[in-house]
């Protein structure tokens, strides 16, 4: 059993896997293509190749890699069609989890506050004068904090799931395409007002907020 095996006992080590290539895939180490060697993955994790195998399963799943018969798995190659369509899946479940949060009252004074704290840290990262793609990853992991927060909220575990799997495909093509985050100050400011709106219980402009949100990221 190598070191990783006995670090993770108690973890899902699959999970582990899919964690690391994600990494990989959005630091742009792994580009749109290219080969994953489950071989070398588990050489680098310490791990067995099982683990490996069945956390390339996962991220199939997610759409982040493509399996070829009998050539092995490639990580996906996404098209601005591609992307605009996970965009526009993504504007009508995410418009569904806020009339949900705003109609059932399923945030509170705390979660508010939360969620701005999660704003604040995406500001101060979007200040950074740093403009690798390591800035642009950890901005985006606090979005996605902030999102993923207000799904679970929701309450909707299938909501939940399929919203996570878009995002990460978003996160890919924004890698690969760094025109599509934009101003990530203004990107990340954006926020404040889905906030605004969800504390005010004002369902018609948080939609809003939250389509010109998402929006900016499609026309950038």
């Amino acid at each position: 059993m190598g070191y990783a095996e006995q670090y993770y006992r108690h973890e899902n080590l699959s999970s582990v896997v899919t964690d690391y290539i994600k990494k990989k895939i959005l630091l742009g180490e792994f580009k749109e293509g290219d080969h994953i060697p489950e071989a070398n993955v588990a050489d680098e994790l310490g791990i067995s190749r099982a683990p490996v195998r069945e956390g390339i399963r996962e991220l199939q799943n997610q759409g982040l890699i493509n399996f070829v018969p009998r050539r092995g798995s490639y990580v996906t190659k996404l098209d601005m069609d591609d992307v605009r369509e996970i965009f526009d899946i993504r504007i009508l479940l995410e418009n569904s989890v806020l009339e949900i949060l705003i109609n059932e009252k399923r945030l509170s004074l705390e979660d508010i506050l939360a969620l701005r704290a999660i704003v604040d840290s995406m500001v101060a990262i979007a200040k950074e004068e740093d403009k690798d793609s390591n800035k642009i990853v950890r901005l985006n992991e606090k979005d996605i904090e902030f999102h993923k927060f207000l799904w679970q909220k929701s309450g909707s575990k299938r909501r939940l799931k399929i919203l996570i799997d878009l995002y990460f495909q978003l996160q890919m093509a924004m890698v690969i395409d760094t025109k599509l985050t934009g101003n990530l100050d203004v990107t990340a400011k954006d926020h404040y007002d889905i906030i605004k709106y969800l504390e005010q219980g004002d369902l018609e402009n948080c939609l809003q907020a939250l389509r010109n949100h998402i929006i900016t990221y499609k026309m950038r």
